[in-house]
This record gives structure tokens, sequence and C-alpha cells, in this order.
């Protein structure tokens, strides 16, 4: 009897766990010319994962493609991707350390940028009190 109450909670707690989405923190520092395939590896996250929690933590050059009239390689604007994402439930977390050591008017962030007081204090918060996978693309 209890070894089959045992097996019973077992099979329940897997289901639950599997029924649960993964949150995950995208780490990004790196400029625009990386830009574009962050937001691909995050729109193929979706795909895959559609109740997945998505976080994107910005900070030094990573908070460029968050600039208004930032735009690829290509000339393509990234503020289309961007508020794709956000509909699809992205946070986007621009670091304030950095917008005040490069002197970076906090307007001329995309409307879907969020202000947090250090990014990688961001991080390490949602890695330790948030449960968030880390991924650095």
């Amino acid at each position: 009897m209890r070894q089959a109450f045992l097996a019973l909670l077992l099979a329940f707690c897997a289901a639950t766990v599997s029924a649960q989405s993964i949150k995950t923190v995208y780490h990004v520092n790196t400029g625009v010319e990386s830009a574009s395939a962050v937001l691909n590896n995050i729109t193929n996250h979706l795909n895959a994962d559609p109740e997945a929690k998505i976080v994107v933590v910005t900070h030094g050059p990573g908070i460029d493609f968050l600039m208004s009239d930032a735009k690829d390689s290509q000339g393509r604007e990234f503020s289309g991707p961007v508020s794709a994402l956000a509909a699809r439930g992205v946070d986007f977390r621009v670091c304030n350390n950095t917008l005040v050591s490069r002197k970076i008017d906090a307007g001329l962030l995309l409307m879907e940028a969020k202000i947090v007081p250090s990014g990688v204090a961001e991080v390490a918060r949602l890695q330790a009190k948030e449960g968030f996978v880390y991924l650095k693309p």
C-alpha cells in the first residue's frame, strides 16, 4: 500500500513539474551585431514552448538594440521584432548603470524596455530568487 502511494505521489509530482513552463533569462551584453540572432533564438524558444516565461536582461553594449531607431546590419529596425516578442510576454530589461555610465537618456529606449538598477544583479536575482534558467546566447 505504501509503495503504491509513493508511486502515485511521484507520478503526480512529475506531471506537475512537466506542466509548468520554464522561466528563462537571456543575458545580453553584446551589441547590435548579435541582437538579430538573440531575437531569433527567443522566437524559436517561444514557438517550441509558448508558455515559457522569458526575460531579456541587457547591459553594456547589449542595450543598443533596445534604443529607438536601432537597426541591424541590413538596415531593419529592431523595434518591430521587440514589440512582437513583448506582445508574446517577453520582458526586456535595461541596466540603469549602463545608461548612467554611457550618459544615455532613458527616453531614447524603446517603450518595451524596463529599467532595472543593475543588469548583472537582475540576472543573479532572477536565477537565485525566482528560479530562472540562465541562457547566454
